[in-house]
Order: C-alpha cells, then sequence, then structure tokens
C-alpha cells in the first residue's frame, strides 16, 4: 500500500506530464514519410539494424502474444546510451498495433503522476519510462501491484479517515529502459518478463545504419568513408548518425558536395579534433592525466584534477577507453594500460 496525500482526489489525478507523448503505431510509416519522426529510425523489427538475439527473443513473443490474444509481458532493456532502446521500444507498439505512451522517469515527480499515466492507459497499450532506475520509492512501489496483478492499491486521508481503495487497471505492458540496471530495486527488475542488454554494434552493422540513414539524406557515400565513420563510432548508433551529420555539414558547407570521400571524412573529423581512434580532446585529457601517474588512480580524483564530473567521465568517457583497450579498472582505480601508453606518448594521429 501507498499513501499518496491526504487530498487525494482521483478526479484530479493528471493524464499526461509534460515530457509524456504518445505514438500510435497505425500512423507511424506515414509520419516518417512525411519527415515528422526521426529518419534514422526503422519502422519494424525486420528493419532494425543488430541486436539478432534480442529481436528474436521479441518475435518470439510479439507472436505468442497475438497468438493468445493477451498483453505482451514487461519488458526492460539496459545498456549504454544512443544504442536504440527507445527505438525498440517504439517498434514493439508498431508490431502490437497498439500506442505507445512515452514518459521519462524524472518528471515523474509524484506517485499521483504515475497513477495518471496509468489510468490513462487503454487494453493491450504499451508504456515506456525511460530512465526508470530514477523513479522514487512511492511511485516504485505502485508499480509493483500494477505490474503484477494490474491494479493499484491507494490508501486515501490521513489517520482515522483513512481508507483502501483497488482500481483495476486495463492489462498493458510496461517498458522500462536504463542505463544502470543495477540502480534499479530487485522486486521492480523481477516483475519485468523479459530483460535484454542491449549491446554494442560491430563496425559492420554501423556501416549498414549509416549506409541507411545517408540515402535517407541524400548523401552519396562511399565505402571507405562509411567504414571510417563506422570505425569510430565505438559501436553506438547514434554516435555514428552524429558523426555522420557533421561529415554532412562540412561537406555541403566547404566542399559544396553532397559526394561524401574518405578525404571530406578526414578533414571533417579533423576540424572537430576527432582522431583516427575515434578519441576527442576529452578522451585524450583523460589518458594524458592517467599518463601523468603511473599508479591507478581514484575517478573522484582524476574528475577534480580534470574539473569534469565523475558519472559523466563514468559513463560517457570511460567505456570506450576500456572497450578499446587503454584503460582498465583496478580495486585501487584507473590505470593506463601499456596500449593506452603507446596511444598517448605517440602523436595524436589524426587522419
Amino acid at each position: 500500500m501507498a499513501i499518496i496525500s491526504s487530498s487525494f482526489d482521483e478526479s484530479n489525478i493528471p493524464h499526461s506530464r509534460k515530457e509524456l507523448r504518445i505514438v500510435d503505431s497505425k500512423i507511424i510509416a506515414e509520419e516518417k514519410i512525411n519527415k515528422n519522426l526521426n529518419l534514422a529510425r526503422p519502422i519494424s523489427l525486420k528493419e532494425f539494424v543488430g541486436q539478432e538475439q534480442i529481436k528474436s527473443s521479441l518475435r518470439i513473443a510479439i507472436d505468442a502474444s497475438k497468438y493468445r490474444n493477451e498483453a505482451l509481458e514487461h519488458i526492460l532493456f539496459y545498456g549504454h546510451p544512443g544504442l536504440g532502446k527507445t527505438t525498440l521500444a517504439l517498434l514493439i507498439s508498431y508490431e502490437m498495433n497498439t500506442k505507445c505512451r512515452v514518459a521519462s522517469a524524472p518528471s515523474i515527480e509524484r506517485p499521483r503522476d504515475i497513477v495518471g499515466l496509468l489510468l490513462g492507459l487503454k487494453e493491450g497499450e504499451i508504456l515506456f519510462i525511460d530512465e526508470i532506475h530514477r523513479l522514487n520509492k512511492l511511485t516504485e512501489e505502485l508499480l509493483y501491484s500494477a505490474m503484477e496483478d494490474f491494479r493499484l492499491d491507494l490508501t486515501m486521508g490521513a489517520n482515522r479517515g483513512a481508507r483502501c481503495r483497488t482500481i483495476n487497471l486495463p492489462k498493458f505492458t510496461l517498458i522500462g529502459a536504463t542505463t544502470k540496471l543495477a540502480s534499479i530495486s530487485s522486486p521492480l527488475r523481477d516483475r519485468f518478463g523479459l530483460c535484454q542488454k542491449i549491446e554494442f554494434y560491430s563496425t559492420e552493422e554501423l556501416q549498414q545504419i549509416i549506409l541507411n540513414f545517408s540515402n535517407l539524406i541524400n548523401l552519396q557515400l562511399n565505402n571507405d568513408a562509411c567504414y571510417a565513420l563506422a570505425m569510430i563510432s565505438r559501436g553506438t548508433p547514434r554516435i555514428a548518425l552524429r558523426l555522420l551529420k557533421r561529415v554532412r555539414d562540412y561537406a555541403q558547407v566547404v566542399q559544396n558536395t553532397n559526394n561524401i570521400s574518405l578525404d571530406i571524412v578526414q578533414k571533417a573529423l579533423n576540424s572537430q579534433n576527432i582522431d583516427n581512434k575515434g578519441l576527442d580532446n576529452l578522451d585524450r585529457k583523460f589518458l594524458s592525466f592517467l599518463n601523468l601517474n603511473k599508479n591507478p588512480i581514484g575517478l573522484d580524483s582524476i574528475a577534480a584534477a580534470m574539473g569534469e564530473d565523475s558519472s559523466m567521465l563514468e559513463f560517457v568517457v570511460e567505456p570506450y577507453l576500456i572497450q578499446i583497450g587503454f584503460i582498465m579498472r583496478t580495486p585501487r582505480g584507473r590505470q593506463l594500460t601499456s596500449l593506452g601508453q603507446k596511444y598517448i606518448n605517440s602523436k595524436n594521429e589524426k587522419f
């Protein structure tokens, strides 16, 4: 049971928040044609590049749900930012031929906000909550019975005037996305029927994503240019498309062309201070600081010396440097590897 407030009034429950938007799967394709949605987003699971194991699991779950004419099980996606968690949620709504209501956990400030969202759902609809690990405790507890038994157990009033009320909910699907799986409490995590980690993408998959998007924005990208961009995109489609857009800007403004060659990619990325390893100034600053200290250093000490936020370094800078073998985490702190040492001691290569 969760105490909402002494003045709880069901008629005053908000049915939407400023961060809530509704996506109707029936008009996704039409909106894409009209360019009202991000052109980089596919409109079906078949079009989604990469994550084959996840797509296979989702395909089975979706087909089974349709076969039984039931709501899809609750799904939790976790992984680094930019890997397609939101896109997969929207594709699931398309495949289920239903609406997806999209909300951000930080915007769900009070328990009554989640009550409003849940009461606004219809049978079979999907509620997608991004950064779900940031829900507060009372809000999270309200989700327990909603997810498991499709009901809300509310305590209204206070002291002797308190009374309990149960509100039945339509059978819905909750899709949560998080970059910090460990920050989600065990009771909430256990209520998801499917828990899927979104992995980094291979170079070949990123090449296909870059090529698909370049065709949509009328860019002619040769194979060498496409491969070079894929190699420095950190296994992340969001970064790949961001770099492609910067290359497009450079090509159209400086070179006055839509034909992208390797030479143009090199010059465009050099202008952004991105080298042939995909590292920018912040990455090199991080490595240079570790190079000055031969012993492992704690993250907070590194952040203080660099004047940066430790969480940003941990979740934005470090993952790729670990992925390419330039740094390692030890019980005593972060330490430069021999590969990182070799890189930082050489010239900061550029294309």
